[in-house]
C-alpha cells in the first residue's frame, strides 16, 4: 500500500533501486515506457541480443538517445543514465546492480540468467513465465538458498491471480477457484503464426505498427500461455489443475461464480481449490457480453449463513445459492505494471508470487501429425501447444515439458493431439535447464527423467 512512498523516499535519499533488464521486446518495452516516470528506480543497463532492435523499441517508448548512450555500466551509474549492450553476463555480474528483470521470453535462456543472477546475489523478477512453468519450484529454492528474492512479474496474469488469491485468504475466505480469461475455441489449439491475427482479432497491419511478435501472440491464442500461466499459479498458491487440462468454460463475469463451483453443484470444477480459464466465446463462436478475456479472477466461498447474508446485504453478485462470489480485475496492463514487482522486491524484499510446491506441469502436445526428424519450435509455433496437467500425471506419463520443446528433435512419430514424451525426442544433455528440471523432479520426490527415457 505504500510502495510509491518508499520509492520516493529512496529517490530523496539518492539511493535508487539499481535495476538491470535482460530482453527489450514487447513486455520489456512496456516496462521501459514507465521507468522514466517512476521515482527511486535507476535502470542501469539493458542487455539484448539485438541492440539495434532494443534501440528501436526505446525510441518507440519515448526514450531520447542520450538517456541510454552510456558507454559502460560504470558510466551509466555515474551519469544516472542507462547502458545498452548485448552482454547479459556483465549486467548480472556488476556489483551495483541489485535487481535483474528477466524478460527474454526464452525459457532455456531465462533459467540460465536466473541462476547466474542468484549466484551473484541479485534479486530476480522473472517475466519469462515459461521458465517458471518449467522449473519455478527449484528456482525459488535456489533463490532462497542464495538469500535473494525470486518473483513472478506483476502485470502479467499469474502474479495478478496470486495477488487475488492472497487477498481472499488473508481476508479469511476459502478459495474455490482462480484463473484468467481467454478468447477460446477448441480449434485455436492448432493455430500457427500464420493464422493468429485473424483469430486474435487484429489485422497484420495492427500487429506491424505495434511491433507484435506473431509467434508470441499465438502462444496465447493456442492455449499454451494459459496453461503455462496456470501452472505458475498452481505452484505458487497450492491450487490444483483440472485432471485432464483446462476446459475453458464460457461465461460472462457475472456468471463466473456459477461456472466456477463444483460439478456436483452445477458448475464446471472437478474440485474446490482449482484453477480454470474462462472463455469469452460461446462454443458456437458468439462473443459473450461483459467478458473477462483480458482479466483475472478469484472465486471464494461464504461458508456461513452470516457471511452469505453479508453478500446479499451488500449486493455482491453470487451464484444462485448465494454461496460463491467473485472478485476480479477485468484488464491487466502487462509490462506497464512490472514496476510493482521491482518495488516490492527492492523495498520490501517480498515477491509478487513465487513457487511453493510442484502441483502442476505443462506438457508439449502435437498440433498436427509429427514425423521423426522434425524440430519442435516451442509455444506459439507450428508444431506444439502446451497442455496443463497435474504434476504427478505429467511425470508418470513422462511428458516433455513445453519449456524444453525449443529446437528439440523428434525421434518418433506423434499423432495430433497427443502429448509428447521424453522417449519421443533427442535432447542436448548439456542444457543447464534440463539439469535444473531433473534436479527439481528429484527434489520433489518424483522419478528422474533418466529412468523414464528407456
Amino acid at each position: 500500500m505504500n510502495l510509491y512512498a518508499k520509492l520516493s523516499e529512496r529517490a530523496a535519499q539518492g539511493k535508487p533501486l539499481r535495476v538491470g533488464l535482460i530482453g527489450a521486446g514487447k513486455f520489456g518495452t512496456m516496462y521501459l515506457a514507465q521507468v522514466p516516470k517512476t521515482p527511486g528506480v535507476h535502470l542501469v543497463g539493458i542487455a539484448d541480443l539485438a541492440p539495434s532492435g532494443a534501440r528501436t523499441n526505446l525510441e518507440r517508448a519515448g526514450w531520447k538517445p542520450e538517456r541510454y548512450g552510456a558507454a559502460s555500466l560504470d558510466a551509466a551509474l555515474a551519469q544516472g543514465t542507462t547502458h545498452l549492450s548485448d552482454d547479459w553476463e556483465a549486467l548480472v555480474r556488476h556489483p551495483q546492480v541489485e535487481i535483474v528483470v528477466e524478460c527474454t521470453g526464452n525459457p532455456i535462456a531465462a533459467v540460465e540468467h536466473c541462476l547466474a543472477a542468484f549466484r551473484h546475489g541479485k534479486h530476480v523478477v522473472n517475466v519469462t513465465v515459461e521458465a517458471d512453468a518449467l522449473c519455478g519450484p527449484l528456482l525459488a529454492r535456489r533463490a532462497a538458498g542464495a538469500g535473494v528474492v525470486y518473483s513472478l512479474a506483476y502485470g502479467d496474469q499469474p502474479a495478478l491471480i496470486c495477488d487475488l488469491v492472497d487477498w481472499a485468504r488473508a481476508a479469511g475466505f476459502s478459495v474455490v477457484a482462480a484463473g484468467r480469461g481467454h478468447k477460446w475455441l477448441p480449434h485455436f489449439a492448432q493455430s500457427t503464426p500464420e493464422t493468429v491475427w485473424g483469430y486474435y482479432g487484429l489485422t497484420a497491419e495492427d500487429a506491424r505498427i505495434g511491433g507484435l511478435n506473431p509467434k508470441m501472440f499465438n502462444s496465447f491464442l493456442d492455449g499454451s500461455k494459459p496453461a503455462i500461466e496456470c501452472t505458475a499459479v498452481c505452484n505458487a498458491t497450492g491450487l490444483v489443475p483440472p485432471p485432464d487440462g483446462l476446459t475453458y468454460p464460457p461465461a460472462s463475469i457475472d456468471d463466473i461464480p456459477s461456472v466456477c463451483r463444483p460439478i456436483a453443484e452445477g458448475g464446471a470444477l472437478h474440485q474446490k481449490g482449482q484453477v480454470e480459464v474462462i472463455s469469452s466465446l460461446t462454443r458456437d463462436g458468439h462473443a459473450l457480453p461483459y467478458d473477462i478475456r483480458f482479466g483475472v479472477f478469484v472465486v471464494f466461498e461464504g461458508e456461513t449463513e452470516y457471511i452469505r447474508n453479508c453478500f446479499k446485504e451488500y449486493m455482491v453478485r453470487t451464484d444462485p445459492s448465494g454461496r460463491y462470489a467473485c472478485l476480479y480485475k477485468r484488464w491487466h496492463l502487462i509490462g506497464l505494471e512490472v514496476g510493482i514487482s521491482v518495488a516490492a522486491v527492492g523495498v520490501r524484499r517480498e515477491s509478487t508470487g513465487a513457487a511453493v510446491c510442484f502441483n502442476a506441469d505443462v506438457v508439449a502436445t502435437a498440433k498436427r501429425d509429427l514425423q521423426p526428424g522434425e524440430i519442435l519450435d516451442g509455444e506459439g509455433g507450428y508444431t506444439v501447444w502446451g497442455k496443463l496437467l497435474p504434476a504427478q500425471k505429467s511425470i508418470a506419463f513422462g511428458g516433455l515439458p513445453l519449456g524444453l520443446a525449443h529446437g528439440t528433435k523428434l525421434v518418433r512419430a506423434v499423432k495430433a493431439g497427443v502429448p509428447i514424451a521424453w522417449r519421443d525426442i533427442a535432447i542436448d544433455e548439456a542444457l543447464p535447464a534440463l539439469k535444473v528440471r531433473r534436479d527439481m523432479e528429484a527434489l520433489f520426490g518424483l522419478s528422474p527423467v533418466a529412468q523414464r527415457v528407456a
